[in-house]
């Protein structure tokens, strides 16, 4: 379900030859209007399966909404069986659903039915009388969009998101992480799913809808994501063609992770989606048409204890990503987006690996991008 910032800065919880630009490669215009050639996505996904303990992968190029490149390497299941997957099949986008999340929630603030400086307390009265977050009373909803919370992880050996058809109520998860230590003062990063859970249960509280009705009311439907939904049976698996990954147990052996528990995800993590879709939504929130500036700041701004991102991104700047990513067992995957809003790369990689190996494949991801947008870069 992680990471909220780069799928190489953190994966969890988000260097080799270049690759030949494609012979009629289109000129983009960055942001500083330097011209920006795309080079061939099938060969960066090819590198990203040659990579190791890659089952598939597949990337799309788009430019003001148009596709310009896409790229399928690998297959849909572990050694080559199932056939290739489609560049536009659906795949879990892990915690880039906390960006759609997180803009729901500052639309509500937009509009007057929720404040930032809401406590949690007041809005969610059960888990302070319950006694499911400590300090209900001190944490604001600004805290959660921010990962700022200080409320520990419900992702513990209590609740797997694999292999388990219990559904989980969010009541459950948050009584998960109620029996942790707190990792973190008020008001100081710390990246928790927990924050995510209880921002999904605050805009059904407060709208009286589904986080999953919401989102598709006001993201999916007004920006043209026919394919993308948020699944929410704990046995829910990934409609039509798509990736299987797979996670090693206890005894090394791999298990086919495709179907995660869809309960432990939600607001988190739980959104499926395709390339066109992601890179519309991430188009338009970044180009200020879901949130104006001063409430995409609330999401963007960082936090004391966060690390900011490389400045740049993998191009150094020429031109510059702003990346978004998210991982969970057997999956990364990751959005990059020009400043301005125009440009974007999303890939997805199905694994076969331990959870911890997860971030060397968000760190390939990043090399893949540079590989289509500055082989000078990827080959430095």
């Amino acid at each position: 379900m992680v990471s909220r910032q780069s799928a190489g800065a953190r994966v969890v919880s988000a260097a080799c030859a270049a690759l030949a630009l494609s012979v009629s490669a289109p000129a983009i215009a960055s942001t500083d209007n330097a011209p920006v050639k795309v080079g061939d996505v099938q060969k960066a996904m090819e590198a990203l399966v040659k990579s190791g303990h890659v089952v598939g992968a597949i990337g799309e190029v788009y430019v003001n909404g148009r596709r310009v490149g896409k790229g399928s390497a690998g297959s849909r299941l572990l050694d080559g069986g199932g056939g290739v997957i489609p560049s536009t099949a659906r795949y879990r986008i892990g915690s880039q659903t906390k960006n759609m999340t997180a803009t729901v929630a500052l639309q509500l603030v937009q509009s007057g039915k929720l404040k930032l400086d809401d406590k949690l307390s007041e809005v969610l009265p059960e888990v302070a009388e319950k006694d499911l977050v400590e300090r209900a009373d001190e944490i604001t909803v600004r805290n959660l969009i921010q990962l700022s919370s200080g409320i520990p992880d419900f992702l513990t050996p209590e609740i797997d998101p694999l292999g388990s058809t219990i559904t989980y109520r969010p009541v459950d998860l948050l009584a998960a992480s109620r029996k942790q230590r707190r990792p973190s003062e008020i008001g100081t990063f710390n990246y928790s799913n927990t924050d995510y859970i209880l921002l999904g249960m605050i805009i059904e509280k407060v709208t009286g809808h589904s986080l999953a009705t919401e989102l598709k009311q006001r993201i999916f439907t007004p920006l043209g994501m026919r394919a993308t939904y948020l699944p929410i049976k704990a046995a829910e698996g990934i409609k039509g063609p798509h990736g299987h990954g797979y996670r090693k147990d206890e005894t090394g052996k791999l298990l086919d992770a495709d179907k995660l528990n869809a309960t432990t995800m939600l607001g988190a993590g739980g959104v499926i989606s395709t390339a066109h879709d992601i890179s519309a939504f991430q188009r338009a929130f970044i180009q200020g048409r879901l949130l104006p500036d001063s409430l995409r700041k609330v999401i963007n701004d960082p936090v004391p204890g966060q690390p900011s991102p490389p400045q740049g991104g993998p191009c150094m700047g020429k031109p510059a990503f702003q990346p978004r990513g998210g991982s969970a067992p057997g999956f990364v995957a990751a959005t990059y987006t020009s400043p301005d809003g125009r440009l974007q790369f999303a890939v997805s990689v199905t694994v076969a690996m331990d959870d911890a190996e997860r971030g060397a494949v968000a760190q390939r991801i990043d090399h893949a991008l540079a590989s289509v947008f500055c082989p000078a870069t990827a080959a430095g």
